[in-house]
């Protein structure tokens, strides 16, 4: 692994503590291994839930802290998967080693790694989930069973006489695995599993005299089961590479002594670290000394470097362009940004989706019934109109093979994993399938102002200088700022560090409560004051000019040198460069959008005007929970989008709530998505990325079905038989599973 990404336990009560333990899964490929796994580990006493993520390859269990050792690992293993406890994963990729240590792997007690103590197995199992493909057990099996069929085949040609029992034995080399696994299957409760419908049309193959037809149906459906395996991982892989763009190593500065390299995982919170130009960060921190462009692209998807200066925030994976930056640890490396996107998705995917709930419950009567389908085709028509037993029991068998659910059941995981992915590459996170399908549905948006639609900082937006020029004006008004840490102090500050002004040191600076401020600039009274407090030294056109700017909602600041009006300096907390086109995109897309703020009235009708929408100013945590509320009374859908605490309550009753940026942790916490990089567009994004994920979704329902329909009926006319059955069953998988992975590359 390449850094760690598991779940730290949790403890509930429920008459017993309850922990939750992290598996990495390998062999996983598709739903029914999903299925497999959930029904054989609820059967273990002392487990009482089980989440498994196909996508993902990880199984999380909640379970008696009394669990005994291997209690997850040993089903797992009779089914034929390896599993590995998360943090073991995880510890091994920070190890000395570098992550490319060999040998066995760690099999711990089910909540070893929430105390510290493991427990070490021998254990063979399948590759660890970055192996290559070709090195996987499946692969051999898949290998040895071709090299075997090939042999018989040349053994028959050869020595015709050979032909009788060469094939049989081919068949054996790739049937007893399958059986193996199918009986364990059977055993842990899942009965009617596609090993066992193999195992029982290979059988019955080669009872009726199909033995050659049987052993090669058994090794296409190896080559199918492969290429599941393949496409799954590449799924997998997709989000998890994530977790390469932090750096193995960082230079550490300790007691002013010349930095040293150290792992980068063992970076404690408060260290500081150099980041050189080219280099990749390291860790979330913030900039102590230094200032350089930052590329964030592999993080948020923003294509434009940042400015990055004292005091400003930078995070693990991205790059430093041009300049040496000084850092603070901020974020330890479990909890760094990346980590944090990689763990919010593997447990998104985790969560299902309701159409994929849909989809497992069809499954569990559909399979049982393919199963009720092929006895009837098998002694039905030799009953009941003297049908050849050999050939209705040939065409039974394929009924056997096509009705395998694989490619149905992966067909919503399978979608829902690629567009989480997706949207994670973009900073587009997602909690869970339902979340990713709800968006969609969506018919109106509440978005907060302050932070959301705006910068969520003031910026100067006018000088009207009454006597001298722009230059003094802001130079007088920023000398009297100088060290307050005021919102509008800071606008002010950095509108003059713009203009390469450095404010001269101002004397005796008061603060005047509700009024603004005075002080001697250069021996000469200045203050700078609200428009009212300054009222009555304004003439009629200034005070007009100051009242024009509080209409468009800016904040007004009235400069006076010797207690005459020297000029007005207006602010405002300017909207987000793509506000406009996010609004409008979204109206495109039929949805329909409206501000919630706290903010005055005016302020807030000058932002809505702008961008064309609906605007409910003024408003506490409560009365935005309560829109809400009346809007889901009408009928509407509704998505709020906020990034402070006051938008928590209305972010927790929306259909879907989306934190914005850097929003706050509750805010993060609270919501059911977030938008990383802050952008407005990102919302429709979202929204077009649901779209796109169940039309996906969709399309494969309809292609699994119709492919097994189609075979069904041929297969029962007799026009087509074991071959194109299996074929159809992988070609069906296979197809379902690339579909989805186009949503991988879809752009938004």
């Amino acid at each position: 692994m390449h850094g760690p990404i598991s779940e730290p336990p949790s403890g509930t009560q429920v008459g017993t503590a309850l922990r939750t333990s992290r598996y990495r899964v390998s062999g996983m490929d598709c739903g029914s291994c999903a299925a497999k796994i959930e029904t054989a580990l609820r059967r273990v006493p002392g487990i009482r839930e089980v989440r498994v993520s196909v996508s993902a390859g990880t199984v999380s269990v909640s379970h008696e802290d009394r669990l005994g050792a291997d209690a997850v690992v040993r089903p797992l293993s009779a089914l034929g998967y390896g599993a590995t406890p998360a943090d073991a994963v995880a510890e091994a990729g920070a190890s000395t080693c570098g992550g490319d240590c060999c040998g066995a792997e760690a099999h711990a007690h089910p909540h070893a790694h929430s105390n510290g103590h493991s427990h070490n197995h021998s254990h063979s199992h399948d590759d660890a989930s970055e192996a290559p493909w070709w090195r996987g057990r499946k692969a051999l099996l898949t290998v040895t069973a071709g090299v075997a069929l090939a042999a018989a085949t040349a053994l028959g040609l050869l020595v015709p006489a050979a032909e009788p029992w060469a094939f049989p034995l081919a068949l054996m080399v790739g049937l007893l695995p399958v059986a193996r696994r199918a009986l364990a299957a059977a055993r842990a409760g899942t009965p009617f599993s596609i090993e066992m419908l193999m195992t029982v049309a290979a059988v019955g193959a080669l009872l009726i005299g199909a033995v050659e037809e049987a052993a090669t149906v058994l090794v296409l459906f190896l080559i199918g089961e492969l290429l599941e395996g393949v496409a799954a991982g590449r799924a997998r892989a997709g989000i998890r590479g994530l977790t390469a763009l932090v750096p193995d190593t960082a230079l550490l500065e300790r007691d002013g002594a010349v930095p040293h390299l150290v792992p980068a995982a063992g970076l404690a919170v408060g260290s500081v670290i150099l980041v050189r130009p080219g280099d990749r960060v390291a860790a979330d921190g913030v900039v102590l000394s230094g200032r350089s462009s930052v590329d964030e692209s592999p993080v948020t998807g923003e294509s434009v470097p940042k400015l990055k200066r004292e005091g400003d925030a930078v995070f693990a994976g991205t790059i430093n362009a041009d300049g040496a930056l000084r850092v603070r640890v901020t974020a330890a490396a479990r909890n760094n940004t990346i980590a944090r996107i990689v763990r919010l998705v593997e447990e998104a995917q985790a969560s299902k989706a309701s159409t994929e709930r849909l989809i497992d419950r069809f499954a569990r009567f559909y399979t049982p019934g393919i199963v009720g389908v092929a006895i009837l085709v098998a002694v039905l028509p030799p009953l009941a109109f003297g049908g050849d037993w050999t050939g209705w029991i040939y065409r039974a068998l394929a009924v056997l093979l096509i009705g395998c659910p694989c490619a149905l059941v992966i067909s919503t995981p399978a979608a829902i994993a690629a567009g989480l992915s997706n949207g994670a590459r973009r900073g587009l996170l997602l909690k869970g399938g339902g979340v990713l399908e709800a968006l969609g549905r969506i018919t109106t948006v509440a978005f907060d102002k302050t932070g959301t639609l705006t910068e969520g900082k003031p910026r100067v937006t006018d000088l009207v200088p009454f006597g001298a020029g722009e230059v003094e004006l802001l130079a007088d008004a920023a000398a009297l700022e100088a060290g307050s840490s005021h919102p509008l102090a800071r606008a002010i500050l950095a509108a003059a560090a713009e203009c390469g002004i450095a404010p001269s040191a101002a004397d005796e600076v008061t603060a005047l409560p509700g009024a603004g401020l005075n002080g001697r600039v250069e021996g000469r009274p200045v203050a700078l004051l609200s428009p009212q407090a300054a009222g009555p030294a304004l003439t009629v056109a200034q005070a007009e000019q100051a009242a024009a700017f509080a209409e468009a909602g800016k904040t007004v600041s009235v400069l006076l040198v010797d207690g005459i009006p020297a000029g007005l300096i207006a602010m405002r907390d300017e909207l987000r460069s793509d506000a406009r086109s996010g609004i409008a995109a979204l109206e495109r897309a039929g949805i329909r959008s409206l501000m919630m703020t706290g903010d005055n009235a005016r302020t807030a009708g000058a932002v809505a005007g702008m961008l064309g929408m609906a605007a409910h100013a003024e408003l506490l945590p409560d009365d935005k929970l309560r829109i809400v509320r009346d809007l889901q009374a009408q009928g509407q859908r509704v998505a709020k989008v906020g990034d402070g605490i006051n938008d928590a309550p209305a972010l927790a009753a929306a259909d879907v709530g989306i934190a914005m940026g850097g929003g706050t942790d509750v805010a993060l916490e609270t919501a059911d998505a977030a938008i990383l990089h802050g952008r407005v567009g990102d919302v429709a994004a979202m929204v077009a990325l649901s779209r796109r994920t169940m039309a996906n979704i969709r399309q494969n329902i309809a292609l699994a079905l119709g492919l097994k329909a189609i075979f069904l009926l041929t297969t029962v006319l007799g026009v087509t038989g074991l071959w194109p059955a299996i074929l159809a069953d992988t070609g069906a998988t296979v197809l379902v599973t690339a579909n989805a992975l186009r949503l991988l590359s879809v752009r938004l």
